[in-house]
């Protein structure tokens, strides 16, 4: 095993003993957490994780689906398709859509480390040099320079292209694709404004879309899931209308409101889509966009075809066909309805998805307009579209920015002026807006629950959202009396704020909360005689 600050590239296709490395110093949470026992220590890879799978970069398995050859062949034949897969990723032939900006990152990256700093998994790991962004990108680049260049091919470590590539090495790779949130704030400091998520999510590419390797749960459990049945859930459309007419009965059971919800509505002004996990495990959240929607008197709509009403698309983390798809799919949903324009509710990679990615996969009269739903939430606010009470948010409240609606698509203020306005006890996160961390759940990391990767996730990748948390609360968190609530206008990001929570025992300790922004909406809501947030009704 090599010592985490010697790790250099050209040890990657190296074989000692074990693992490559370890985390052996992880960066030091803020008080109470900064005493002994406050956090579980890592556990190790069981053995037969370790025959099965590729256990020996740093001991962690995120790629399900990534599993030993068998015989000399098998090997062989992946180590073929990687290259094959690799070479693609350099052509404009089969990858014009994203071959421009991966070439400028791949040619021309000065090595000045400055991305490091920004990285909170090299943060948060002690300074572990696995996890420095360049380090896969240089890897990558040996691999390709050993392969397809004529200098590689003809002297070999001579130029620096010091990488053979056997299934161990290849394996590895796809494992460190996996330990990136491709949050881009690496991008964003960069001073040649070189992408290093770009590069983490080619490889990524190479593994889906020519070994046809991509973890479970984004791939079999979320894309294909969606295309075959039209929910990422698996929720059928009689479920769905199930789930709706409960959640009328709710609203009017917690609010006295009698609300129709609107189903397929032709031609309406908005149709409002939710990540489908809300439904399932937050179904508060959708309950609030009915209210204030409606209160706010907005021409909306749902859509009943499943794939209508479903905003996730994984395929943007991993797989381009994939993503098209869905696109295409969710973009036809809202023109066989006649409405003017997507909403998109509170899902961090589905704005990115539908008003970004999309832009890169699908044209023309194939397109649909795409909005965020936050600056329709301040315009409802600010304007007194519904009558609100700052005084009954009167806790402390703190914003985690999504990365795929902030750092990558500039809708910073909105959100931030709506808790302003209604929370007396707003302050923000340090550093915040577009300089804010990754909440560490972010590429399908939230939903990737396969062996010891959560501990990886929970310890390492949201660790410095946790720090954050604390911090923003460090006037009040060891007061129990006081509810603490962490608003997180994105499904995956509360997703990894509940397991963090959780496996820190913030909430049952400290009285730390979380959800998303339009529950404080309604929680302020004047002729509202009970709190709507459950937290407060047990306070």
């Amino acid at each position: 095993m090599i010592k985490h600050k010697d790790l250099r590239p050209k040890d990657f296709g190296k074989h000692p003993d074990g693992q490559l490395t370890k985390i052996e110093e992880l960066m030091e949470l803020p008080q109470p957490y900064n005493k002994p026992g406050m956090e579980p220590a890592f556990s190790e890879p069981k053995d037969a994780w370790k025959e099965k799978y590729c256990a020996s970069l740093d001991g962690f398995i995120g790629l399900d689906t990534l599993t030993r050859p068998k015989t000399e062949e098998e090997e062989e034949e992946l180590v073929h398709k990687f290259l094959s897969g690799l070479e693609k990723i350099f052509s404009d032939e089969t990858n014009r859509n994203f071959l421009q900006p991966f070439l400028l990152s791949f040619e021309y990256c000065a090595k000045c480390n400055t991305c490091s700093e920004a990285c909170h998994v090299f943060q948060a790991s002690g300074c572990n040099e696995l996890y420095r962004p360049i380090f896969r990108s240089e890897v990558l680049r040996k691999i390709a320079k050993r392969y397809f260049t004529n200098s590689g091919k003809l002297f070999g470590s001579l130029v620096g292209a010091d990488l053979e590539v056997d299934w161990e090495t290849i394996a590895r790779l796809g494992e460190l694709a996996y330990r990136c949130n491709l949050c881009r704030r690496c991008a964003q400091t960069c001073p040649l404004g070189l992408d290093n998520g770009m590069l983490t999510r080619e490889i990524r590419k190479i593994f889906s879309q020519e070994m046809g390797i991509a973890p479970i749960p984004l791939h079999e459990k979320g894309t294909m899931l969606q295309l075959k049945t039209g929910s990422s859930t698996g929720i059928t459309k009689p479920a769905f209308l199930d789930i709706i007419e409960f959640l009328e009965e709710d609203i009017e059971e917690k609010t006295g409101k009698k609300i129709k919800i609107p189903i397929d509505k032709k031609g309406a002004d908005i149709l409002l889509t939710h990540n489908a996990g809300e439904y399932v495990a937050w179904p508060e959240n959708p309950a609030a966009f009915a209210i204030i929607f409606e209160e706010a008197g907005l021409d909306w709509t749902l859509s009943s075809d499943l794939i209508g009403y479903d905003n996730v698309n994984y395929g943007i983390w991993y797989d381009d066909a994939q993503a098209r798809k869905v696109a295409l799919a969710q973009f036809k949903a809202a023109k066989d309805l006649g409405v003017k324009r997507i909403v998109i509710g509170e899902c961090g990679h589905a704005h990115k998805a539908a008003a970004v990615s999309a832009d890169r996969m699908t044209y023309g009269a194939d397109k649909v307009p795409v909005e965020s739903c936050l600056p329709i939430l301040l315009d409802i606010v600010k304007n007194k579209r519904i009558k609100l009470d700052p005084s009954k948010n009167n806790f402390p409240v703190t914003l985690h920015d999504p990365c795929n609606v902030v750092r990558q698509m500039g809708v910073v203020q909105p959100q931030r002026e709506v808790l302003k306005l209604i929370c007396p006890q707003f302050r923000e996160m340090t550093p915040h807006g577009v300089h804010n961390y990754c909440c560490g759940g972010g590429s399908g990391f939230a939903i990737m629950q396969s062996m010891n990767f959560p501990e990886f996730r929970n310890k390492v990748s949201a660790r410095m959202k946790f720090k954050q948390i604390l911090d923003a609360f460090q006037d009040t968190i060891e007061d129990t009396s006081i509810p603490k609530y962490v608003c997180a206008p994105c499904s995956n990001c509360k997703g990894t704020i509940r397991d963090m929570l959780e496996f820190y025992k913030a909430t049952a300790k400290f009285n730390v909360h979380y959800g998303g922004l339009v529950e404080l909406m309604v929680n302020a809501m004047v002729d509202l005689e009970k709190p709507f947030l459950e937290f407060l009704l047990e306070e």
